[in-house]
């Protein structure tokens, strides 16, 4: 992806008459990617109806809340916000659709924005998260913030118009210029130094 700190992974599918199997997850393959291993600490999943909306959603450096994101049912399209000040790609973001037939997975490191727009009612996302959820330290910025100008497609995987669906949470969430005046985003030197310090103390071997 363009947003540094973000990797798309596309796993291989072995299909036969009874169905699909891959491996949507893999210690060396992540590990060779990012420099350092993943420690799980929280599983999630939600299930969505076409429209629903849901983030940007970022947490406070360190520790932060890295993400490692698929959609085994339906169609997202997953969006990474670089929130981080004083990165070169502050405010910028990238998108790609997830879903139940190229069965990608995004993984989003410490620092950045995340959110995602259903395509299709049930869809399902599950991710990986490296860190529990921490609502004192969990923020937003709104999806629909026009200085970052994220591009929501209007129609679902279906052909059939979108009806946005926000949270009350993050309705009410700030733009990204108000959340810097607020002190809320995390800095590009914090995620920088905190994942230096994942490389060194949880090094993989990547051959």
């Amino acid at each position: 992806m363009t947003v540094p700190g973000a990797w798309v992974f596309t796993p291989t599918q072995f299909g036969d008459s009874r169905g699909t199997f891959l491996e949507w997850f893999t210690a060396p393959s992540f590990g060779g990617r990012t420099g350092h291993s993943l420690d799980l600490a929280q599983a999630n999943m939600s299930v969505s109806a076409a429209g629903v909306l849901r983030g940007v959603h970022f947490a406070d450096v360190p520790p932060g809340q890295a993400k490692y994101v698929t959609c085994p049912k339906g169609a997202i399209l997953d969006v990474v916000v670089d929130v981080r000040v004083g990165s070169p790609t502050f405010g910028q973001w990238d998108s790609i659709v997830l879903d139940d037939v190229d069965r990608r997975a995004v993984y989003l490191s410490e620092g950045l924005g995340h959110a995602f727009l259903s395509l299709e009612d049930g869809s399902t996302v599950i991710y990986l998260c490296s860190e529990g959820y921490a609502p004192g330290r969990e923020h937003g910025i709104h999806p629909l913030d026009p200085a970052v100008g994220i591009d929501w497609p209007a129609v679902g995987r279906d052909g059939n118009p979108l009806t946005l669906e926000l949270s009350d949470k993050d309705q009410a969430a700030p733009t990204l210029a108000e959340a810097g005046t607020r002190a809320l985003l995390p800095t590009f030197d914090a995620a920088t130094d905190y994942i230096r310090e994942l490389r060194e103390t949880r090094k993989v071997d990547a051959t």
